[in-house]
């Protein structure tokens, strides 16, 4: 299933999905091919206000992760935000 900005959304078959190579967190990973960054997040079961993203030496814009589409060979680094006192 394509959504309106032509990335693919969770609902799609998995046994239809083609996947691409990405390193995140320095970790090579196979995920599915035609994913957004905020598509990705939830593929990676990641709580997306809970994170920034850096995607190929650049900051991604929570504003703009819907339409950050991942490709292959993508270098994502991932940091948690952690509350403390």
């Amino acid at each position: 299933m394509i959504g309106e900005t032509g990335c693919q959304t969770r609902f799609m078959e998995s046994a239809e999905t083609k996947t691409i190579e990405v390193v995140v967190n320095g970790e090579r990973r196979r995920v599915p091919e035609g994913f957004c960054l905020d598509r990705l997040l939830v593929w990676l079961k990641i709580e997306p206000s809970r994170v920034a993203v850096e995607r190929n030496l650049t900051i991604a814009r929570k504003t703009d992760w819907h339409a950050i589409r991942i490709e292959a060979g993508d270098r994502l680094e991932i940091v948690w935000f952690v509350g403390g006192g």
